[in-house]
């Protein structure tokens, strides 16, 4: 049976892969959260421009392959537009990001709809502002409700990361794999299950450590406006597009 420990200078390498991971899907949730405010807002919006351009997008982007977007805004881009020096990495984050913007303004145009329609003609009664009434009214509330579905979205993201290596990003699949074809030529096949086995370990232990910090913020936003989590959260059940209506 093969070891299960590989050698130093192959973690090494695996956490380089690792930090570039991490960086993929940092700019890509951060990107991914402003579009999903933006564009979950904007299907709410009464001026009909902004509702009707903002389904465009997330019908677009949540209609398209991923691994087209990548290829489009790495190898499509640069062309159209006579963009040089264009990174692996920003195509990377900004494929990544707005096919993840798509399916957030789903999550959040579902929470903001959940909250009762009394809060909000109690704001209006207090004559606040419609930035007001989203600020200190709606989304407090739809907080909650987001989070849960949210968290499942990021994992996905996570996951989704690994797809970069298709543009040669030196990501953590991008390294095993060659990690992979160096083990063959030097005759040590028996590494590649070990190899595999490893990255599927880090691979589950940041989706771990996601649902967790998920589920702390969870309670601790239920803490502080007063009200309990959502019920399909506690029971672990799916949650993805939770409260989403028409």
């Amino acid at each position: 049976m093969p070891d299960l420990i590989l050698s130093g200078s192959n973690y090494a390498r695996l956490m380089e892969g690792l930090v570039v991971t991490l960086q993929v899907l940092a700019g890509s949730v951060a990107l991914g959260t402003l579009l999903s405010l933006f564009f979950g807002i904007g299907r709410l919006s009464n001026r009909a421009w902004v509702r009707r351009g903002s389904s465009v997008y997330v019908e677009f982007a949540r209609g398209a392959s991923a691994i087209i977007l990548l290829f489009w805004m790495f190898f499509a881009l640069p062309i159209l537009f006579g963009i040089r020096g264009w990174s692996p990495m920003t195509a990377g984050i900004l494929a990544l990001g707005l096919n993840m913007g798509a399916y957030g303004a789903e999550i959040v145009r579902g929470a903001v709809l959940s909250v009762p329609k009394g809060q909000t003609e109690a704001s209006i009664a207090l004559n606040l502002t419609n930035t007001q009434r989203l600020r200190h009214v709606v989304l407090p509330q739809a907080v909650p409700v987001i989070l849960p579905p949210y968290g499942n979205l990021m994992i996905e993201v996570m996951k989704g990361t690994s797809l970069v290596s298709l543009i040669t990003l030196s990501d953590l699949a991008f390294e095993v794999q060659k990690l992979r074809v160096n083990a063959v030529v030097i005759a040590e096949s028996a590494t590649t299950p070990m190899l595999y086995l490893n990255v599927l370990a880090i691979y589950f232990v940041l989706a771990f450590v996601i649902d967790r910090l998920f589920k702390v913020a969870e309670h601790r936003v239920a803490a502080r406006f007063g009200v309990k989590p959502p019920r399909a959260a506690r029971a672990g059940r799916p949650t993805t597009g939770v409260g989403i209506t028409g």
